[in-house]
């Protein structure tokens, strides 16, 4: 797995409306990353690093700036930091989108600054399925990322 030791570049994934104005052309690693986050079915979650392995290309901070310019399009609360906080200054509005989608949440300790829950990441996080090439995309499994398939 990927070290995701990250903050995604900046504050991260941008909210809707969010962000610059529409771009004529994306450029083309963004456009990747875009349709890997609108792949990411309602409730699971993605980390940084995931996407980019599942790219084959860039790591965290790429992908991070990815979300964060041009991420308000796509559901930008389903690609999130490998530790399930939520992003600073977006908190509520990603919490909402997980309690809709009914996203595996972990409560947070009464200790916890402003007791805001994390995403319970041994149960939300999606393994890509399978990847555009046709090969399966598991965790623990041949073909899964980080691991070569065995034929």
């Amino acid at each position: 797995m990927s070290q995701d030791q990250t903050d995604g570049g900046g504050s991260g994934t941008a909210p809707p409306g969010a962000g610059p104005p529409e771009y004529a052309e994306l450029p083309e690693y963004a456009e990747r990353v875009l349709d890997v986050a609108e792949l990411i079915p309602p409730g699971r979650v993605m980390t940084y690093g995931d996407v980019a392995e599942w790219l084959g290309e860039g790591g965290p901070r790429q992908v991070g700036r990815v979300m964060a310019l041009y991420g308000s399009a796509v559901p930008w609360w389903r690609v999130v930091r490998a530790d399930g906080t939520l992003l600073p200054a977006h908190e509520l509005r990603a919490l909402e989108h997980y309690r809709a989608e009914s996203t595996p949440l972990r409560e947070a300790s009464r200790h916890a600054e402003g007791h805001i829950p994390r995403i319970d990441m041994r149960h939300a996080r999606w393994d890509g399925g399978v990847h555009p090439g046709g090969d399966a995309r598991g965790r623990g499994g041949p073909g899964g990322p980080g691991e070569e398939a065995h034929t």
